[in-house]
C-alpha cells in the first residue's frame, strides 16, 4: 500500500489525484509497493525559513526533501516504509511555470517527482 498525504492551504490549489499518480509512478519504477510520503505546499515565507534552517541558504527555493532514516524510517503496525517529506513553494512553482511556459500541474508534478527522487537517494549534480 502506498499512502500519499498532501497538505496545502486552499489558496494553493493542487490536483491531488494527479500528484498521487506521479508518486505511484515513481515508486512503481523503483519497485516500491508499500510507502508513506507527505507533501506540503507552502508559501515563500515558510520555504525561506526552512531553506535557511536546514541548508543555511537565505531565500526561497522550489522544493526541499526531508528523508527519514533509522527507527523513524519504518512505521508499525504494517511496516510501512516512511520515506519522508517533500515541501514545495507554491509561489515559486508558479513563477517557474510561467517562466517555462508550463501549467501549474506540470510544474507541481515535476517538483513532486524531483523531491521524491531525493527521498529515494537519487541526487543530481
Amino acid at each position: 500500500m502506498i499512502k500519499v498525504n498532501i497538505k496545502a492551504e486552499s489558496r494553493y490549489p493542487v490536483d491531488r489525484k494527479l500528484v498521487r499518480k506521479v508518486v505511484f509512478g515513481v515508486l512503481g519504477k523503483h519497485s516500491i509497493q508499500t510507502a508513506l510520503v507527505e507533501i506540503f505546499l507552502v508559501g515563500d515565507r515558510k520555504m525561506t525559513t526552512l531553506n535557511k534552517k536546514h541548508l543555511g541558504v537565505d531565500g526561497t527555493t522550489d522544493v526541499l526533501s526531508f528523508p527519514l532514516s533509522g527507527k523513524d524510517f519504518v512505521m508499525p503496525p504494517k511496516d510501512i516504509l516512511r520515506l519522508g517529506d517533500i515541501v514545495i513553494s507554491y509561489p515559486q512553482a508558479q513563477r517557474q511555470a510561467m517562466k517555462n511556459n508550463k501549467t501549474m500541474d506540470e510544474e507541481i508534478n515535476f517538483l513532486v517527482e524531483h523531491g521524491l527522487l531525493h527521498l529515494l537517494g537519487i541526487h543530481h549534480n
